[in-house]
């Protein structure tokens, strides 16, 4: 069933991605060039956070990453992200190629005295129970059903820098290629900066040599630091870092959410596959 859901998305991506460049007269080349790859000091307006993008990486903003994510890799409109980030080297339509999005949830100060507390063995089996019972309602809506095989690497919180990194196995139906859900947590004085990598699982090595660089890109500014937090006039969450990664708190982090990542991540090589546009269609200047 959920093939069957995936080949007809699919195939209306690829429908809505020819329509777009019929209509527009842009090729693939074209839809590249308009892209605004930016490198450098980026503020994030409304997280109170700047991104430092080294010649490593490129940066696209909110509404490039929205046409990347919708247009080129078959997701639905609305996707709201702040930005993505790229590694220099590649470009969306790439089949190997990966990328982190980034957004910000200003949910109030999340406390971290409970981090030394943590079992993440027993975070993992209640998660694992989470998405057993969420298998009906995705059967429902005519999904295929969901396993967490496990950490593809274990939560780590770094309590000077105030930053949280784990990753997810994860298996949609019969699936023999798995899903690689990883994730970065901020912590800021009123909220979370979001950084997603979309990836496969089979890409888990090149995410891990490129986890430091990713890491030292997002910081907030002075005056929203964690350590700025002011208990006279700050909103503290409710939930502290066990929640982040189990993502109760957080709807976008529900089931659906994980089929669009896979569909992110996979749509690139399918879509462009079936509309028949090869590597040479999008033949470009790596050091632009």
């Amino acid at each position: 069933m959920f093939n069957r859901l995936l080949a007809s998305i699919v195939l209306l991506a690829v429908s809505l991605f020819v329509c777009a460049e019929e209509e527009s007269g842009m090729t693939a080349q074209q839809f590249w060039d308009s892209l605004n790859r930016q490198q450098g000091d980026i503020p994030l307006y409304g997280a109170g956070a700047t991104l430092h993008v080294p010649e490593g990486f490129y940066f696209l903003d909110g509404n490039d990453s929205e046409r990347v994510l919708v247009d080129v890799w078959g997701n639905i409109p609305g996707q709201n992200v702040l930005g993505m980030l790229f590694p220099a080297d590649q470009t969306p339509f790439d089949d190997n190629s990966w990328a982190v999005t980034i957004e910000y949830e200003e949910e109030g100060y999340v406390s971290d005295e409970d981090a030394a507390d943590i079992d993440y063995s027993e975070l993992l089996q209640q998660m694992k129970d989470d998405i057993r019972a969420e298998n009906k309602e995705r059967a429902a809506m005519g999904y295929e059903s969901i396993e967490l095989i496990g950490w593809a690497a274990a939560p780590y919180y770094d309590a000077s820098a105030k930053k949280l990194h784990w990753a997810k196995e994860l298996r949609f139906g019969d699936e023999e290629l798995h899903t690689l859900n990883y994730n970065i947590r901020v912590l800021g004085r009123k909220g979370v900066l979001v950084l997603n990598f979309i990836a496969g699982v089979d890409q888990l090595t090149t995410i891990e040599s490129n986890l430091n660089n990713v890491l030292n890109i997002a910081e907030f500014d002075q005056g929203s630091t964690y350590a700025d937090f002011n208990p006279d006039m700050d909103k503290v969450a409710a939930y502290g870092l066990g929640a982040l990664i189990t993502g109760k708190v957080l709807a976008k982090t529900g089931f659906l959410a994980l089929a669009l990542v896979f569909l992110k991540k996979f749509g690139v090589f399918i879509v462009l596959g079936l509309a028949a546009l090869g590597r040479k269609l999008f033949s470009r200047n790596k050091e632009a």
